[in-house]
Parts: C-alpha cells; structure tokens; sequence
C-alpha cells in the first residue's frame, strides 16, 4: 500500500475557510465514491469532522494522486482550488501513517489528548467499510490507529487534559456567562456531538434539558437515554423557546444558518435574567448567525473563538511519551508493511522450488522404475530436506532486511537471484510488488506536486 492523506484543519485553515468547505449532507459519501473510482486510487476513506477534512488513500502515483484528490476536495467542497491548495497539507507513506496516529492519540487536536477523535475514526472506517471504498491496506491502518490511540490514553496521562472540545466549549461558556449548573440548557441536534454535549450537561447538574432536531425521533431517543428530567422539543419552535433557556449548545450538520441574529435578539428582549443568553457553537459550517457576537445581552462561543482560547494541556511528559509511542508504532507498522510485501516473493520462491523438487522426483521415477515405495520416499524426504535448508537462511534473512526502510529492494533482488515470474509473486500478492519512502508536504506545498515536478518540502 502506497498510503497518501490530502487535507486540511484547524492547524491550516482558518475558521472562514473550513466553514466554507465543510461537507455536510450526502456530500461525503460522494467524495469517498468519487475519490475511490479515480484511476490512480485503489482505495479510500475519509476523515471529516468540525474542524477537519481528511482524504487517506492508497495510490499508485504520488504526484497524480495528490492532484486528484486536490481537485475532488475542491469540488466537492465547493472552494476554489486555487484558494484551496495553500491551506491543504499532503502526507506520503510513512508521514501519512505518522499523522494518522498522531491523530487517533489527540496530539492534533484543537484540545490537544481529546478522546473524541477515536469516535470519529471509528466511524470513519465504519463508512468506507459499508461503502466498499476501504480494503485490506486501510482496514488494517485504521485498526491499527484506533489501538495507537487507546494505547496513548492507558499508558499515558495526556487525558488528565484531554478534555473533548464540548468540554472545553463549556468551560468557556462558563467563564463569561456563569456555572453551568443550574442553567436551563437547548441542545440542538442529535448526532454524536449534540448527544455528547447533552450527557455533560447532564452530568453538570443543568436544571432543565431540552433536545431538538430536525428528526424527532432521534431527539426522543437521546432524551429517553439521559433520563433524569430531559424532554424533547419540536425543531420547528426552536425560536420561541430561546427566551425560556439560558444556554444553547448547537451542532445540526445543517448546510446554512439555523439560528438568525434576529431570533436572538428578539429573545434577549424577552428576557428578564441578568447573565447572557448564552451559545455554544460545534457546528461547521456554523449553526448560529455569526451576527449574534455584536449583540448585547449575548454570548457566542463558536469554534472560532475555541480556535483562539488557550485549553489547558497535558504536561510536556505526557506528550513526549505520546509521541514516543506514536514513533514506535510507526516505526513497527513499516517493519510489519515492508516484510508483508516480501512474502509474496518468499512464497513464489518455496512454490517454485517445491515445483523444481517434484519435476526431479518424477524423472527419478522414470528412469528407476523398479524403485520400492521405502527408498522413493526417503529420497523424496532427502531432496526436500536439502532444498528447505538451502532456501532456510536467505528467506529468513530477506525478511529481516526487508522490514527495514529500502528493503523492497532485497525483494527484487531475490527474484532477480532465481530468476522468478513476476506475474507468480503479483499472483500469490493481487497487488504489484513495489513501494516507495515516505514524505510530507506542508500546507501551501502542493503546486509542485501538481505540476509532475519533485514536491518542495517533501521530508523523507
């Protein structure tokens, strides 16, 4: 597998630009399917959450595959290439494997040690997988992401701090708006983000929970969950019901604007308590009218103040311990890779001569016909003996060196040593036999990429 990530987040992109190209609605499925029927990807998933866009695929080029996958993000996101490619960042084989990890244990995270991105990886594979756009080589790298990820957060202490971005929203709600106790909170929405924000503010003891969405049996679903006093809310009153509550936490998925300026401002005049009618937005592209920041009376935490507030973070030695393990399992992924591609080879190799050893026991056969069954076979047993111990000390050293980085060299040459059929070792493999070092282009790094030329920047 040739393992490429086109993508573009919170790192990257500024709030305006992720806004703009978020995929919402049946947006993402067609991404995948149309990124899965180029003709230089063999398989894909994507990663598409509030404050990332990631495609991961397996190709056969690198400079043609970076251009497509560029101009399908453009397209389907509806932002301009050109506008695009200075906030997109490429990594290649192992810098992709690298940042998927880094990824799964939260060290990319807006709240850096979240939990929540081993969710949304989850479901990432779970689409492709009902898609039919992940096969063996991604199955296996996200599997292996989503243990890296558990991995950082049982042997490390990076969620001491790892608060999830609701968490954190909240806490900011609650430093200019009051405790969230107490406060009769709307949670609209019912997908994973929204029924998380609602189990916390369970949890912190809010003294009224309603749930609204767009379909009214998830909402009734999340609300029959909590228990404890949650109701549920017809989406349709939405408005009138925001001068009646105190906060507003809000991620619909929905592609425009789901609560107006106006609305607010009608509801803070309604109003008689003293603390802010107060909004915490999660949704990309924004549930709550930008608009509502100037207005007097209220409190709007979007992602884009998230993206400037400080969270609390894990101590230097949980994240160097992070990334001593993301190291290591990076390192141990391409070992576990480069050997797997070798055993193609190895095997074409004992196929071969195992044919070799029955083409000789067949003429012995006919020019000793009169052999007894007990002498047949125990030179049959002597000349397989033989041949297992010569083919013994190079198979077993070809996939030690193999594991290393280069080592599908060590693969061509052993078929060039005995001289195998390529279209054997490609028949035991299904795949070509051949792969390339890994290499990371930062954001604004693409064009040359685009061009055919080397890329600038590219780490190896």
């Amino acid at each position: 597998m040739s393992l490429l990530v086109v993508g573009l987040s919170h790192r990257t992109a500024p709030v305006g630009v992720l806004e703009r190209a978020a995929l919402t609605g049946e947006t993402p499925t067609r991404l995948l399917h149309d990124a899965a029927a180029s003709a230089t990807v063999a398989e894909a998933a994507l990663v598409n959450t509030c404050n990332r866009i990631e495609l991961y695929a397996d190709v056969d080029k690198f400079h043609a595959g970076v251009a497509e996958l560029s101009q399908l993000l453009a397209a389907r996101s509806g932002v301009d290439l050109e506008e695009l490619t200075p906030h997109l960042y490429v990594h290649y084989e192992d810098r992709a494997v690298h940042h998927l990890f880094s990824v799964a244990c939260g060290l990319d995270s807006m709240v850096v040690g979240e939990g929540q991105i081993l969710g949304q990886l989850r479901d990432a594979l779970a689409k492709a997988q009902d898609e039919h756009t992940a096969g063996r080589g991604l199955n296996e790298l996200f599997q292996q992401a989503l243990r890296v990820g558990k991995r950082a957060h049982s042997e490390t202490g990076i969620d001491r701090a790892g608060q999830s971005l609701v968490t954190f929203g909240l806490e900011q709600v609650a430093a200019g708006a009051g405790e969230i106790a107490g406060k009769r909170a709307l949670v609209v929405g019912a997908g994973s983000m929204s029924s998380l924000a609602a189990a916390t503010l369970a949890r912190a003891g809010v003294h009224d929970l309603l749930i609204a969405n767009r379909t009214a049996v998830r909402a009734e679903r999340l609300a029959e969950i909590l228990g404890g006093g949650a109701r549920t809310l017809d989406f349709a009153k939405v408005p009138e019901a925001l001068a009646d509550v105190d906060l507003v936490v809000s991620c619909t998925g929905a592609a425009g604007t789901v609560i107006s300026a106006t609305e607010v401002a009608a509801a803070i005049a309604q109003r008689t308590a003293a603390a802010p009618l107060a909004f915490l937005d999660l949704a990309m592209p924004r549930d709550v009218d930008h608009a509502v920041h100037g207005l007097p009376g209220a409190l709007l935490v979007d992602l884009e103040s998230l993206s400037h507030a400080h969270a609390a973070t894990p101590g230097a030695g949980d994240v160097d311990a992070v990334s001593r393990i993301v190291a290591d399992e990076v390192t141990a992924f391409g070992q576990a890779q480069r050997a797997a591609r070798i055993a193609p080879t190895v095997v074409a190799l004992r196929s071969m001569a195992s044919d070799v050893v029955a083409g000789e026991l067949g003429r012995l056969e006919s020019r000793l016909p009169d052999l007894d069954e007990r002498s047949r076979a125990e030179i049959a047993q002597t000349v397989r003996r033989v041949v297992d111990k010569l083919l013994h000390a190079p198979t077993v050293k070809v996939k030690q060196l193999a594991a290393e980085p280069g080592g599908a060299s060590y693969a061509e040459a052993l078929r060039e040593l005995f001289d195998l059929d390529p279209a054997a070792v490609q028949a035991v493999s299904g795949t070509p036999v051949g792969s390339q070092a890994g290499m990371s282009i930062p954001a604004g790094g693409i064009p040359a990429a685009q061009s055919g030329t080397a890329p600038t920047g590219a780490a190896r």
